[in-house]
């Protein structure tokens, strides 16, 4: 894949041809550690952007250099609460690092499987959900043709964008994006944020 075949297929729709435009070179490079960022997204789960930065600094503090599932579990409860994650959101850390350490859910490991089946395996795992297995897609997988409608930034630029309001209607919209879709919500979400 080359820039030139996403932003030719991106700049067909005349909204996101704006959006290039005015945004320029979206970056989409996968995270280089496939755990840390399934933490970022349990961290990020319904707070804002703001406090979700400040609680992930507080936990990711924790660890000497990369954060691994042996790592995490071996914390006390407390002590991740006491960092600022909810008793539930220790839960699902967990869940994530137990669910690391019996599967090969690293990119070689799911290298093999289509998006519905990775969407399926992660959301076995109590606390990942559709959103969160779309935000692993995306940014451990590098998948390039996901479109995260469970993200509420997501409706509400695509609302904005082109007055639609229904999922529907916004699948609709995003096709022409195949098999791009997931540059599209990168531009989406910088119009949202802007």
């Amino acid at each position: 894949m080359t820039t030139t075949d996403w932003k030719r297929v991106l700049r067909s729709d005349p909204v996101m041809a704006d959006l290039v435009e005015t945004y320029g070179e979206v970056e989409f490079a996968p995270a280089e550690s496939e755990f840390e960022r399934l933490c970022t997204t349990i961290i990020n789960q319904q707070l804002s952007t703001q406090s979700a930065a400040a609680i992930r600094e507080r936990v990711f503090g924790l660890f000497d250099g990369e954060i691994e599932p042996e790592a995490l579990a071996a914390l006390e409860h407390d002590t991740l609460r006491d960092a600022g994650l909810s008793r539930t959101k220790v839960e699902y850390l967990r869940n994530a690092a137990e669910a690391f350490r019996t599967q090969d859910l690293t990119r070689e490991g799911l290298a093999g499987h289509t998006d519905d089946e990775v969407v399926d395996l992660l959301t076995e795992i109590r606390g990942i959900g559709e959103w969160s297995a779309h935000m692993f897609l995306m940014f451990v997988l590098g998948r390039e043709d996901v479109l995260p409608l469970g993200d509420l930034a997501v409706r509400r630029g695509l609302e904005d964008l082109y007055g639609v309001e229904t999922r529907a209607q916004m699948r609709d919209i995003a096709d022409a994006w195949r098999p791009f879709r997931s540059y599209g919500t990168l531009y989406v979400w910088e119009h949202y944020e802007s």
